[in-house]
């Protein structure tokens, strides 16, 4: 399966940041970064990659929280490097 550039930004961005299993971060805080005309592209891009389980979804109070799958590390290092 291909991925798009902003998908694997995505990744690579998370991965870096190291919002894997129970540290997670505000689905708001993913497109910063981007330039303004991408943002749409990334929202795309998110939604994706959770249905594919390559995230997963906290839903709290005040929004959705998401952070990378753990069972699927070695597989998102494939993607990203």
């Amino acid at each position: 399966m291909s991925y798009t550039e902003v998908e694997k930004t995505v990744l690579r961005k998370l991965f870096y940041h190291r919002y894997i299993g129970a540290r997670h971060t505000s689905m708001d805080n993913i497109p910063k970064g981007f330039p303004k005309h991408e943002y749409k592209r990334v929202k795309k891009a998110l939604k994706r990659l959770m249905k594919e389980g390559f995230l997963i979804v906290k839903p709290t109070s005040y929004g959705i929280e998401v952070s990378l799958n753990p069972e699927k590390i070695e597989e998102i290092k494939k993607i990203i490097e």
